[in-house]
C-alpha cells in the first residue's frame, strides 16, 4: 500500500472484496443485478443480501450511485457506481465517469462513511482508456476532498499489476 503524504489517498494492489473499509465501491451496471469483473466479484463475495437490496432499488442511471449492505464482506456498505460505456469520448463519457466517482463520495458522506475503496470504474468491459480514466478518478476524488473533510481515507484498489503501476505513477506525479 502506498499512502500519499498530505492527502487522504492511498493505492493498493489487491482484491476489493477483502478491504477493511467502511464502504467498497462496485463498478456496477445500470440494473445493479450483478455482472462480470468487479461487479460479479462483489456480488459473489457479499452474497444474496446485496442482490436482494439491489432488486428493491430497481437500477441506477449512469453517473449516479446507490448504496446497499456489504453482506458477507468485511465492509459495512457497497456503493454501486455506474460508469459509462466508452464510445469514443464524444458522448459525455468523461463527465459521467467523474460523476460516478463524485456521487459515490457524496453518498458515502451522507451515510457516515469514513473510509472508502474504489476500483478503476469503467476500465474493464466498458472499455474506458485506463490512463484517461485514472486522471478522471483522481480529479473527482481530489475535488471532493477539497470540499469535504469528513472522509479519512480513499483507497484505490487495483487488481492487476499494470493498473496498480499506472495509478502509482499518476499519484507519484500528483502528490510525490
Amino acid at each position: 500500500m502506498y499512502s500519499y503524504k498530505g492527502t487522504k489517498i492511498s493505492i493498493v494492489q489487491g482484491d476489493i472484496t477483502k478491504q477493511k473499509v467502511d464502504a467498497v465501491v462496485n463498478a456496477a451496471n445500470t440494473t445493479l443485478l450483478g455482472g462480470g469483473g468487479v461487479d460479479g466479484a462483489i456480488h459473489r463475495a457479499g452474497g444474496k443480501a446485496i442482490l436482494e437490496e439491489c432488486k428493491k432499488i430497481g437500477g441506477c442511471p449512469t453517473g449516479e450511485a446507490r448504496i446497499t449492505t456489504a453482506g458477507n464482506m468485511p465492509s459495512r456498505y457497497v456503493i454501486h457506481a455506474v460508469g459509462p460505456i466508452y464510445r469514443g469520448g464524444g458522448n459525455n463519457e468523461s463527465q459521467l465517469l467523474y460523476n460516478a466517482y463524485f456521487n459515490s463520495l457524496k453518498l458515502a458522506v451522507e451515510n457516515d462513511v469514513k473510509t472508502i475503496a474504489f476500483p478503476a470504474i469503467s476500465t474493464g468491459v466498458y472499455g474506458y482508456p485506463k490512463k484517461e480514466a485514472a486522471d478522471i478518478a483522481l480529479k473527482a476524488v481530489t475535488d471532493f476532498l477539497d470540499q469535504h473533510q469528513e472522509l479519512e481515507e480513499v483507497v484505490f484498489v487495483l487488481y492487476g499489476e499494470s493498473d496498480f503501476a499506472l495509478y502509482k505513477e499518476k499519484c507519484d506525479r500528483l502528490f510525490g
